[in-house]
C-alpha cells in the first residue's frame, strides 16, 4: 500500500467535514469504546488492570526473548508439518505466496482479515499475476469491491453508514434492494460460500504464534478464518515476527485481553489454534500449510527506543479512545495502521520523513496509553518522534526560530525579567479582542483577561524583602 501520511492535514479536513463520516465514526468508536470499558472490568477495576499488566509482561518478556522464541517456533512448525518461510519485506513476502501458488497450480484464493496483507499489498500481487483472490470478512468484502483500504484495525468499514454499504452491495455485487442488516449478511455469506468451496488457496494471518507448540493462533467472529483456512487444499499464513508468545498458558490470557479490548467480548466466536497440515487418517484441514515471518521493518524497530511498540496486539482499542481519530477516521493517516498506534509505527516503518505529520497527529491527552491491553506508553514514543523531527531539521522555520528566540531570553535571569515585563505591558496595552488561529475559540465567549500588575517573581522578592525586614526589627 503507497504511503500517503504526509497529506494527512488536508485528508482530515476533508474528513470532518463529512457528515457520513463523522456519524459512522461517531457511532463506531463510541459504541466498541464503551463496550471495552464494560468487558474489561466486568469483575472490577482491579482485576482488569491486573489482566493489562499481566499481558504487558507477557508481551515484554516475548520481546526480550524474541530470536530465540522465534528458532524456537520455526522448530515447533517444522516438527508439526508447516513449512516456514522468512521474508525481509514485503516484495519477498508477496513473491513467497506467488511462488507458493505456482507450485501448487493455484488460480483462486480466499483470504481472511490480515493487516500484514494490507502492508505488502498481497491482493495487488496477486491480481498481477492473474490470480484471483477474494476477502471473505465481511468488512473487508466490502472494502475490496468498493476499492477502499480499511479505516479501522478490527472495523475496517468502521466510516461506512448502513445505507452506503447497502448501496455499494447493489452497485457491485448486484444485491436485491434492502435496508435489512440480516438479509445483507445472508447475500453475502451465500455469495462468498461458493468462493470458498472453489478455493485453491486460503491466505491468513496470525494473531498469535505459539513458540512452545509451533501453533497459529487465530481469533474472528464470522468463521470466514476457519473457513480461510481449512477448506482449500493449501494454506498459507502472514505473521509479523513480533506476534511470537511463549507458552500456550501466555496465548490464554492474551486472548482473554484481545477480544475484551478489541471487540467487547469475553471470547470471539471462533478462537483457533492451527498445529499443521491434514495428517493421515485424518478427512479436513489443508494438505500444505506455509508459515511467512514477516520482518518489513520490525527488526529495525527492534533495535531503537521504539522497541515497545511491537508489543502492539492489534486490538483497535486506542483508535476508539482517540479525540483525533474519532474525528478523522482512519483513512487520513494515509497507511495502513491508523490512530496513536499508526501514528506511531507508520513513521517507524515507512520512514519518519513519509509521515512527518503524524507524530503531531495526538492531543497527548493519554487515552491511548490507559486503554491499551499492553500497557503502550503511546504519548512518550509519540513526543520522541517529534523530538527526531526536530533533530532532522523538520519542526519548521517559524517553530525553529521561535524556539531558539525563546531559549535565549530564557536562559539568563535579566533577560527573562525584561522579556517578561515586555510582554506584560504590550499586552495589556493592546488588548486583542481575539486571538489569531486556533487560539480564536477561547476569546470568542470569553474577554481577554488583563495581565497581572506584578509577576509572581515580582511578588516573591518583595514578600522576601518584607520577611527580612521584619526579622531586623525583630
Amino acid at each position: 500500500m503507497k504511503v500517503q501520511s504526509n497529506n494527512f492535514i488536508p485528508a482530515a479536513q476533508i474528513a470532518i467535514h463529512d457528515v457520513d463520516l463523522q456519524t459512522a465514526v461517531s457511532f463506531g468508536t463510541n459504541s466498541g469504546f464503551t463496550k471495552r470499558q464494560a468487558a474489561m472490568f466486568a469483575q472490577g477495576e482491579a482485576h482488569g488492570q491486573a489482566l493489562r499488566q499481566q499481558a504487558a509482561a507477557i508481551k515484554r518478556h516475548a520481546l526480550n526473548h524474541l530470536p530465540d522464541l522465534l528458532e524456537q517456533a520455526e522448530a515447533n512448525m517444522q516438527a508439526n508439518g508447516i513449512q516456514v518461510l522468512w521474508a525481509i519485506d514485503g516484495d519477498e513476502a508477496n513473491q513467497h505466496v506467488l511462488d507458493i501458488a505456482r507450485r501448487h497450480n493455484v488460480r483462486s484464493v480466499v483470504k481472511s482479515k490480515s493487516m500484514v496483507t494490507e502492508e505488502t499489498g498481497l491482493n495487488h500481487a496477486l491480481e498481477a499475476a492473474d490470480i484471483a483472490v477474494l476477502e471473505t470478512d465481511l468488512g473487508e468484502y466490502i472494502i475490496q469491491i468498493g476499492d477502499e483500504t480499511p479505516s479501522h484495525i478490527v472495523a475496517p468499514i468502521v466510516h461506512k453508514t448502513k445505507e452506503s454499504i447497502r448501496d455499494l452491495l447493489v452497485a457491485k455485487a448486484n444485491m436485491p434492494p434492502t435496508d435489512d442488516p440480516g438479509e445483507m449478511t445472508q447475500f453475502a455469506r451465500q455469495l462468498l460460500r461458493e468462493r470458498f468451496l472453489a478455493a485453491d488457496m486460503g491466505v491468513s494471518g496470525g494473531n498469535f504464534i505459539v513458540a512452545e507448540t509451533g501453533s497459529i493462533g487465530l481469533v474472528s467472529n464470522e468463521g470466514n478464518a476457519r473457513l480461510t483456512t481449512s477448506l482449500p487444499r493449501v494454506h498459507v499464513a502472514l505473521v509479523g515476527i513480533e506476534k511470537i508468545v511463549p507458552t500456550v498458558v501466555d496465548y490464554a490470557l492474551l486472548t482473554q485481553v484481545l477480544p475484551r479490548s478489541a471487540t467487547g467480548q469475553a471470547m470471539t466466536v471462533y478462537t483457533s489454534l492451527i498445529n499443521g497440515p491434514r495428517q493421515p487418517g485424518e478427512t479436513d484441514g489443508p494438505e500444505h500449510v506455509y508459515v511467512i515471518l514477516v520482518d518489513n521493518g520490525r527488526s529495525h524497530i527492534y533495535t531503537t527506543a521504539y522497541a515497545e511498540a511491537l508489543a502492539c496486539i492489534r486490538c483497535g482499542a486506542c483508535l476508539n479512545g482517540c479525540p483525533v481519530y474519532q474525528v478523522t477516521g482512519g483513512h487520513a493517516y494515509g497507511w495502513v495502521y491508523p490512530g496513536p498506534i499508526g501514528a506511531v509505527i507508520t513513521p517507524l516503518l515507512t520512514g519518519l520523513e513519509n509521515a512527518s505529520p503524524l507524530p503531531y497527529a495526538s492531543s497527548l491527552c493519554g487515552m491511548c496509553k490507559e486503554v491499551c491491553p499492553v500497557d503502550i506508553d503511546i504519548p512518550r514514543m509519540l513526543l520522541d518522534l517529534r523530538h527526531d523531527l526536530v533533530e532532522m531539521g523538520q519542526g519548521g522555520t517559524v517553530w525553529h526560530v521561535g524556539m531558539r528566540a525563546w531559549a535565549w531570553g530564557n536562559s539568563a535571569p535579566g533577560r527573562f525579567v525584561f522579556g517578561g515585563k515586555v510582554a506584560a505591558r504590550a499586552a495589556n496595552w493592546l488588548k486583542p479582542k481575539s486571538l489569531p488561529g486556533p487560539l480564536g475559540g477561547w476569546t470568542k465567549y470569553r474577554n481577554t483577561p488583563k495581565f497581572a500588575p506584578k509577576s509572581f517573581r515580582q511578588l516573591w522578592q518583595e514578600r522576601e524583602q518584607e520577611r527580612k525586614g521584619e526579622g531586623v526589627k525583630g
